[in-house]
């Protein structure tokens, strides 16, 4: 199956058990000032899973949410990470058949093609000092299910991720974790969980790479380890509990919640390590490699940055985010702006947006047909701060290049963004990649010059000029 039948295979599935499929959020959540954008599928879902309203579709819910996460937009550029995502995601308000949520996502997987030997669990192994007991529910869960399909599962108890870095996996295939690993609450861990906040421990699920795809250099291999060989495609998130004055109490009404990304189920469903092999990335690598003439294997990273910098924009757009200089509007800017820079080292001298726009409204117009029917004012949107910033970008360059040979300090970034527009972040990164040297000091020194700046101009306001 490729990304757009798995999406479609789960919708269906869980339909078929019960669930509503309801319609997906707005990247951006007008009624919640918290965030930016919507980076989870249970974000929208919050007032529901938090107790305040009922849902009109009723207590067992499924969809495939599209989702932003700008403060992943620097580690763009490998082969897991993007900005924009779906996240299937699947509730149960008010009831938690734990055994059930962890056997229907395990015949899912087997269901679009994911080898279900290839998959490695978590759990929370319990907080002595909370009063909260090991999550042996979840845990005998998998291992019951891993046995349904042949599978051994020893379990074995980890502890903290830096035991993990030390001990490995010893034979393990359900793992137990700490609460910085496996507990969820909207303020992060036990100690950060809000008062009156429902949470509870989870069940992250990690598909394997293979060794050969682990770097040695972060320890031992494990499901928690940031050494490359594991992924995590899905977290069950079962909501037990609610935190008090006192501590912990348990729900009357526990709930479920469960996200996976859909772009990272379909890499494991065809097993590549690259989610840009995925059928929802793949066509705007393609396209990039026919514009430019170079092939993608060559040098991934500025494909992978065009690409999901592109389909994030495309998506901001459509839901009326517009090119700016604050908040949403600055991260749309800076999607387009980043894209460019990527798009001058595969030698794209000519305009690429319309192409790409096109490229996305045809992949995903059959589940989203705003796509399709915006694509002329979503091309217009992105071409025109292309166009705005090709030029910047040329008259930046030629600046940058005049440093050859010198050391670039803070004051040559700032002369290089306040003069000529080319933004810090854009002007390290090329820095960097032409090798040049780079003030170690240089964050210090462009700080400097930008609060001088504002002095001046604070002053320049007071006086009347």
């Amino acid at each position: 199956m490729n990304a757009q039948e798995i999406r479609s295979a789960y919708l269906e599935f869980f339909a078929s058990r019960g669930h509503a499929v309801i319609e997906r959020a707005p990247l951006v959540l007008r009624e919640d000032p918290t965030t930016l954008f919507t980076g989870a599928g249970m974000q929208p879902l919050m007032p529901y899973l938090l107790g305040a309203r009922e849902h009109d579709a009723g207590p067992l819910l499924v969809d495939s949410q599209p989702c932003v996460r700008a403060q992943d937009i620097d580690e763009v550029g490998d082969r897991r990470h993007t900005t924009f995502f779906e996240m299937l995601g699947n509730w149960s308000l008010g009831s938690a058949d734990v055994e059930q949520q962890v056997r229907w996502f395990a015949e899912f997987l087997a269901h679009v093609g994911v080898d279900l030997e290839r998959l490695y669990v978590t759990c929370f192994r319990g907080s002595p000092e909370h009063g909260i007991p090991r999550d042996h529910e979840a845990a005998r869960a998998w291992v019951t299910v891993f046995a349904e399909h042949g599978i051994a599962a020893r379990l074995v108890d980890v502890g903290s991720r830096a035991d993990g870095d030390r001990d490995g996996m010893r034979g393990g295939r359900v793992f137990l974790y700490d609460a910085e690993e496996n507990w969820w609450s909207r303020g992060g861990g036990l100690e950060g969980t809000p008062v009156g906040d429902p949470c509870g421990p989870d069940s992250e699920v990690f598909y394997d790479l293979g060794p050969e795809h682990h770097d040695p250099s972060a320890g031992e291999p494990h499901p928690a380890s940031d050494g490359g060989r594991f992924v995590e495609i899905g977290n069950q998130v079962f909501m037990r509990y609610r935190r008090t004055t006192e501590g912990f109490a348990p729900l009357d009404e526990p709930s479920i919640d469960f996200g996976g990304g859909l772009e990272r189920i379909a890499a494991a469903a065809m097993a590549s390590p690259d989610v840009f092999d995925v059928s929802l990335l793949r066509p705007l690598v393609d396209r990039l490699e026919a514009l430019s003439g170079r092939a993608y294997e060559d040098d991934p990273r500025p494909f992978r940055v065009i690409a999901d910098h592109v389909r994030a924009a495309t998506f901001l757009a459509a839901d009326g985010v517009r090119p700016g200089n604050k908040t949403h509007g600055y991260v749309l800017r800076r999607l387009v702006r980043r894209a460019v820079v990527h798009a001058l080292r595969l030698g794209l001298d000519e305009r690429f947006a319309d192409d790409l726009v096109a490229v996305v409204a045809e992949t995903y117009g059959d589940a989203y047909p705003g796509l399709v029917a915006q694509r002329e004012e979503l091309s217009t949107v992105l071409r025109d701060e292309e166009s705005r910033f090709r030029r910047t970008v040329h008259r930046g360059l030629r600046e940058l290049e005049k440093l050859a040979g010198a050391t670039v300090t803070g004051d040559d970034l700032f002369v290089l963004a306040d003069t000529w527009g080319f933004p810090v972040e854009l002007s390290v990164d090329e820095v960097r990649r032409r090798d040049m040297a780079l003030a170690p000091d240089w964050r210090e020194g462009y700080t400097l010059q930008r609060e001088r700046q504002r002095a001046r101009s604070r002053a320049a306001v007071t006086s009347g000029e």
